[in-house]
């Protein structure tokens, strides 16, 4: 863990805010060296899929496919377990959706295996559950964060909205069960909130911002697998490494508009940037047809696409766990 972590931090300042090291760039092998799940949220067919990083993309391990309305451009996919239910998927759709998806009773079409949804509208782009106390926290691009909470845990369809937040920009979510402390991230600031109360008396408080530069837009959140001491946030202008005890921010990529970075405990990672290009004729220029991977060391390695000319807008590593 330990050398995933120093092999992240030295290839981030190597880098720099604005001209990354030649080592991303350098393509390495074709293929992974490692197998773990790769769930995309592609918005053309508006499904969230799950691929092996291993192998070509092709049948999906996974589908959930909601069509369209309110869940039009699925904008966020976390997976998290649970006591009543087991794995479950947490969604958000920019159409102004989110919910919770019973992973294993799901099929394909359809909303049938929701345990719960809501609509907040203030288009959602990020979904996350706070453990134990069953609360439901979305990220609405309008300009707030939205905490839902339930009257039992084990009971999603008691879930009720309980606090609204003013956060400009809020793109990002994600709990971190090391501290005990759920982050948000929006404009110029990401901020880590304790979380207080139970059931319907759950409560965000106490929030303590870090800088991510006033003119950046902050979009995604996510754990480092290899790292459990820090968080990867992308925004408008790169990637970077937000340490949860000190809020130390390092850079990891100097790139722009990447719309979400995972790393795997293996040290390999992967984004979707966007492209600005409009795919199939539509508006989509916020997307991308591939999944671009890294290496262990950090160098370019090989992608991931679909042979329909897929766009997709994040992609996560399939893991249950928060860090």
């Amino acid at each position: 863990m330990e050398m995933n972590r120093r092999t992240l931090i030295k290839s981030a300042l190597a880098v720099g805010a604005v001209t990354p090291a030649a080592l991303w760039f350098g393509e390495q092998s074709a293929e992974a060296s490692a197998s773990y799940g790769v769930a995309v949220c592609e918005q053309y067919r508006n499904q969230i899929q799950i691929y092996n990083s291993a192998t070509a993309w092709s049948k999906p391990q996974w589908v959930w496919a909601p069509g369209g309305g309110g869940w039009s451009n699925l904008s966020d996919v976390k997976f998290r377990s649970t006591a009543s239910f087991g794995e479950v998927a947490l969604v958000a759709a920019s159409g102004g959706n989110i919910g919770i998806v019973d992973k294993a009773s799901s099929g394909t079409q359809g909303t049938g295996s929701l345990l719960w949804h809501a609509s907040p509208g203030g288009n959602p782009h990020a979904i996350e559950r706070i453990p134990d106390v069953g609360a439901i926290v979305a990220a609405c691009t309008g300009g707030a964060v939205h905490v839902y909470a339930p009257t039992a845990v084990s009971r999603p369809s008691t879930l009720a909205l309980v606090q609204t937040i003013s956060y400009a920009g809020a793109h990002g979510v994600w709990y971190d069960d090391v501290h005990g402390r759920l982050w948000v991230i929006g404009q110029g600031r990401a901020t880590s909130y304790a979380v207080s109360g139970t059931y319907r008396a759950t409560r965000l408080t106490g929030g303590v911002d870090v800088s991510i530069g006033a003119s950046n837009l902050g979009h995604s959140l996510d754990a480092s697998y290899s790292d459990r001491d820090i968080l990867l946030a992308t925004h408008t202008t790169g990637v970077v490494a937000i340490d949860k005890a000190t809020h130390k921010v390092t850079t990891v990529h100097g790139n722009h508009a990447v719309k979400s970075f995972s790393q795997d405990v293996s040290g390999e990672s992967f984004w979707v940037q966007a492209t600005g290009v409009k795919y199939h004729g539509d508006s989509r220029d916020w997307v991308n047809p591939d999944v671009q991977f890294f290496s262990s060391a950090g160098a370019k390695s090989f992608t991931r696409g679909l042979s329909y000319g897929a766009e997709f807008y994040k992609a996560r590593l399939h893991n249950v766990n928060f860090h």
